[in-house]
C-alpha cells in the first residue's frame, strides 16, 4: 500500500514538473492567450485611414480601441489612447480603432470621419464595424474596450470602461506594453 502511494506521489510530481517545464518552454507562455480575430474586411470602404490586417501586424504590439463617437466614456478615454500612441508609437506600438456604432447616426461614415478629425485621431486607422462583426468576433460587450495584442497576435489583456492617464489601468496596461515592446534605442 505504501509503495503504491509513493508511486502515485512520484507520478503526480513528474506530471507537475513536466507541465511547469512546458509552460516555461519558448513560446509556451503565450499559448494560453486567445488569438486576436482578423478584421473581417481590408476594403478601403470599411476603413478610415489605411486598412489593417492583424496577420500583417504580427511582430508588432497592437492596441485595439473599440469605441463609438456617441459614447461619452469612449470620448473620455481618447486622451489615454492618444497618450499611448505618443509614449510608444516610436517603439512600434500600433493603435487600431474599431468604431462600433450603437445608434443610426454613428453608422454614417462622414459622421465618424468628422469625429476622428474633431478628436485628432487620424494618426491611426479605424475599422468601421457597422454590422458589429468584429465586436462579436471579440465576444465584446462594452464601450469603450481596449485589447492589447502581443507580437504573436494574441490578446494579452483587456480593459473595459474609461481609462485615464495615470490611473491604475493606465499603469497596468503601460507596464504590459513596455514588456511586449522591444527596449528603447538610445
Amino acid at each position: 500500500m505504501r509503495n503504491r502511494f509513493k508511486h502515485r506521489v512520484v507520478s503526480v510530481a513528474v506530471v507537475v514538473l513536466a507541465g511547469v517545464a512546458a509552460f516555461w518552454a519558448p513560446g509556451a507562455r503565450t499559448a494560453h492567450y486567445p488569438k486576436a480575430p482578423e478584421f473581417p474586411s481590408q476594403s478601403p470602404k470599411d476603413w478610415i485611414g489605411t486598412p489593417q490586417s492583424l496577420k500583417a501586424l504580427v511582430g508588432k504590439v497592437v492596441i485595439l480601441d473599440i469605441w463609438t463617437f456617441g459614447c461619452i466614456n469612449c470620448v473620455r478615454t481618447i486622451p489615454w489612447v492618444k497618450e499611448m500612441e505618443k509614449r510608444y508609437g516610436e517603439r512600434g506600438l500600433v493603435i487600431v480603432g474599431v468604431h462600433t456604432p450603437e445608434f443610426a447616426q454613428e453608422k454614417v461614415r462622414k459622421n465618424v470621419e468628422a469625429a476622428v478629425r474633431e478628436h485628432a485621431l487620424d494618426a491611426h486607422s479605424h475599422f468601421l464595424d457597422n454590422q458589429m462583426r468584429y465586436w462579436r468576433a471579440l465576444d465584446n460587450e462594452y464601450w469603450p474596450a481596449i485589447y492589447v495584442v502581443d507580437p504573436e497576435g494574441r490578446i494579452r489583456d483587456s480593459a473595459f470602461g474609461e481609462i485615464h492617464i495615470g490611473d491604475r489601468r493606465d499603469k497596468d496596461l503601460s507596464r504590459l506594453v513596455e514588456t511586449l515592446l522591444p527596449p528603447p534605442s538610445h
